[in-house]
């Protein structure tokens, strides 16, 4: 693990402990070059799901991506509350009927979740989600939100 102050690739865990029920764990280490301590996480990376993009190119499923879907969305919520999101969706992608997965799928996925936890959020990744270009096509996402 590099330390996020010097670069070192040494360090000392100082403390471990069991995190996000139980799903990771969190470490405190200390650098062996500066001194500084820091957190990293460990989580057990066992999901092969492959997500299909618009074009039909396949790509690996990224975590970090459906992360930094919500973190662009809901910019206010803290990271455990967006963890526990993905989570959740995580485990719908895990009993999915196959290892590969439609990208619109998991957009979709996301608005719902978006959609019942942070209304702005919803309406602000809605937007790029289904391409909104013109007022019209937002007054009408408007409209069926609040539907």
């Amino acid at each position: 693990m590099l330390c996020p102050y010097c670069g070192e690739s040494e360090s000392n865990v100082l403390e471990s402990r069991d995190a996000g029920d139980g799903k990771m764990t969190r470490r405190r280490r200390e650098c062996v070059k500066c001194k500084k301590r820091f957190t990293t996480y460990e989580r057990v990376e066992n999901i092969d799901l492959k997500v299909v993009k618009k074009s039909g190119k396949k790509e690996d499923y990224s975590r970090e991506k459906l992360d930094r879907c919500f973190e662009k969305a809901c910019w206010k919520m803290n990271r455990e509350e967006r963890e526990r999101l993905v989570d959740e969706i995580e485990m719908k992608l895990l009993n999915w009927k196959s290892v590969e997965i439609p990208s619109k799928e998991i957009g979709k996925m996301v608005m719902k979740k978006l959609r019942k936890v942070d209304p702005v959020a919803y309406i602000r990744f809605a937007t790029v989600f289904l391409e909104i270009e013109s007022v019209d096509d937002f007054k009408n996402l408007l409209n069926d939100f609040k539907k």
